[in-house]
């Protein structure tokens, strides 16, 4: 596909959702995508790693014609970012609430070094099977969620969203992050000025060094479920731009 013939296409917002989470996360997003006319998915991110959610994701990336618009949440930042790199038909990116690393950082050293995260002390250990033995998930404690996930929420939303959150495997947090497609796609970024699970501390000094368009709203980690018409303006803005 060349590039003139590429801009005469339509372009799909990819939603990829993060830790802890799965893509019912973004449907008062979706729903407003949808009725604005916009092309949209929200796809499954595996959870099992770095290297293993990239390639999942960026396999999905290279199936869908046309142009995309790649929106992540929390880890999902990082999964976009490491997919993106190599997929041509990726045009720009936008962050919520979400991590967007450097070439060779370790989600768990950038965490350490923030200030406003609170998640280190409420996420729990479990173990998961693999081909060659176990390996190591992690989920968050039920009751820590609330205050830790999902601060704006109900505390009856956020109990549900708790027992029915995906764990993420130790390998999210400690594998080294590829070339970052930040580098040389124009990006956007949602700060949750009270997100106390990626810190808005760390998630504010990352958009910035990725040169991101940023826009903050005053809420939890999970702004794109407590407001999801803010969220979809950005989203709408980042489509225009690319567009």
């Amino acid at each position: 596909m060349t590039d003139a013939a590429s801009a005469t296409e339509p372009v799909t917002v990819v939603l990829v959702h993060g830790a802890f989470a799965d893509g019912s996360g973004w449907n008062g997003v979706v729903e407003r995508l949808q009725a604005a006319g916009v092309p949209v998915r929200a796809i499954v991110n595996p959870l099992r790693g770095i290297s293993v959610d990239t390639a999942y994701v960026a396999s999905v990336f290279s199936q869908i014609p046309g142009r995309i618009l790649a929106v992540g949440h929390s880890y999902g930042g990082a999964i976009i970012t490491n997919a993106a790199a190599d997929a041509a038909n990726v045009v720009g990116l936008v962050y919520v609430a979400a991590f967007a690393p450097d070439e060779g950082e370790a989600l768990q050293d950038i965490e350490a070094g923030s200030t406003d995260s609170v998640l280190n002390s409420a996420i729990r250990p479990s173990s998961y099977p693999t081909g060659s033995g176990t390996e190591t998930e992690f989920s968050i404690d039920p009751a820590s969620f609330h205050s830790a996930f999902a601060g704006d929420l109900s505390e009856k939303d956020a109990a549900v969203m708790a027992a029915e959150q995906r764990p993420v495997a130790a390998a999210a947090f400690g594998e080294k992050n590829g070339p970052p497609a930040w580098k040389n796609r124009p990006s956007w970024a949602v700060v949750a000025t009270g997100d106390k699970a990626a810190g808005a501390d760390v998630v504010r000094s990352m958009a910035q060094r990725a040169k991101a368009e940023i826009t903050e709203i005053d809420g939890s980690h999970v702004i794109m479920i407590s407001q999801p018409q803010a969220v979809t303006d950005v989203i709408m803005k980042a489509l225009q731009s690319v567009a």
